[in-house]
């Protein structure tokens, strides 16, 4: 297939998402359909019999929060503490008066708080050989509303603030095990890029009175796959080569507010993008985060603000100009990444 980019020049496309902005270069790419991946996933590098995550070896993993079936050694999903969090869930470590005070070490060009919150495992499947594309739209449907309903258990800590689910699928997207798992982090701020990312949406609406992230829903060019409730596109600033976001159709702030049908719904389209990824660049290591609001948005944030699920696909590494500027380079044109992913053909499955 011949490459539209080919034809094109070099472009600098602001996001009006998060306002980040990405140099798209046509001369440093090969065509959009030879995009694969260099380190494809083996997802049985793990011996089972070693795998603390496998059914049979729960006593090996740190405390268990729930299971799905409730109370069933049968169990088709566990949520469990981090055995090494990044985070303490010790509120002994933060002021019972104000658990944001800055505590000693702050001072001039310093701040610093207590480093309590909570960073939990959700595992995916029982099934050490079995991952996420791999499960029925049902069954990724209660995976995702087993994030929110450990959200809404985390809501109940007035000093979390923002909660990150994400998933690294493979060695070098972050995995440190190849069984199916995905992570929550609750924190007690706001991070950086979530807030930037806000302001870009407010700025935005109050400029044009629509949400920046609602805009997308008419984008056909940038369109790959839609269901009854969301829509899969190609962002028009994407950071990165195949970036593909899942939206909700319906103007939606938080996360946490998904309810079981539209779990289902939302778990076929994102079986369909894994699969359609996995097709195409040859399985490649990917991320994807959900990217939501701060809990305790009120009303003047709900306008402008709205949630999205973002996959990424690794397919290289950032290198001093990204790091330097925060302005990364893309070789592939939004457009024509999601003309080469409609065209990925997916068999039928469950």
């Amino acid at each position: 297939m011949a490459s539209n980019s080919a034809a094109r020049t070099p472009q600098l496309r602001k996001d009006s998402v998060t306002k980040r902005w990405v140099i798209f270069s046509p001369a440093r790419a090969k065509r959009p359909s030879d995009f694969k991946s260099k380190s494809p996933i083996n997802p049985n590098s793990d011996q089972q019999q070693q795998c603390p995550f496998c059914i049979g070896h729960e006593h090996e993993c740190a405390p268990e929060i729930f299971r799905i079936p409730p109370d069933n050694p049968d169990w088709t999903i566990r949520v469990i503490q981090n055995l090494y969090p990044a985070l303490s869930r010790d509120m002994d470590v933060v002021s019972a008066q104000d658990p944001l005070h800055q505590n000693s070490d702050s001072g001039p060009g310093r701040v610093v708080i207590s480093g309590f919150g909570f960073h939990d495992v959700v595992i995916e499947t029982p099934v050490h050989s079995v991952q996420l594309s791999d499960l029925s739209a049902r069954q990724i449907g209660e995976i995702l509303v087993a994030y929110t309903t450990r959200i809404r258990q985390l809501m109940i800590h007035d000093v979390i603030r923002y909660v990150q689910v994400f998933k690294n699928h493979g060695a070098s997207a972050g995995a440190s095990m190849s069984h199916s798992h995905s992570q929550l982090m609750a924190l007690p701020i706001v991070p950086t890029a979530v807030a930037a990312r806000l302001d870009s949406m407010k700025e935005y609406f109050d400029q044009t009175g629509n949400c920046s992230v609602c805009e997308f829903k008419s984008s056909k060019d940038l369109l790959v796959d839609v269901s009854a409730h969301f829509v899969s596109i190609v962002p028009f600033a994407a950071t990165f080569p195949f970036e593909i976001w899942v939206i909700p159709l319906d103007h939606s702030p938080h996360f946490h507010e998904l309810d079981a049908d539209k779990a289902v719904d939302l778990g076929g389209l994102l079986k369909l993008m894994l699969r359609k990824m996995s097709l195409q660049l040859n399985n490649p290591p990917f991320n994807f985060m959900v990217q939501t609001s701060p809990l305790r948005d009120g009303a003047s944030q709900l306008s402008h603000s709205h949630w999205f699920l973002q996959i990424v696909p690794q397919l290289g590494v950032a290198a001093g100009f990204e790091i330097g500027t925060g302005c990364y380079i893309n070789p592939v044109f939004p457009e024509d990444a999601a003309k080469v992913l409609r065209e990925v053909k997916v068999s039928p499955s469950v």
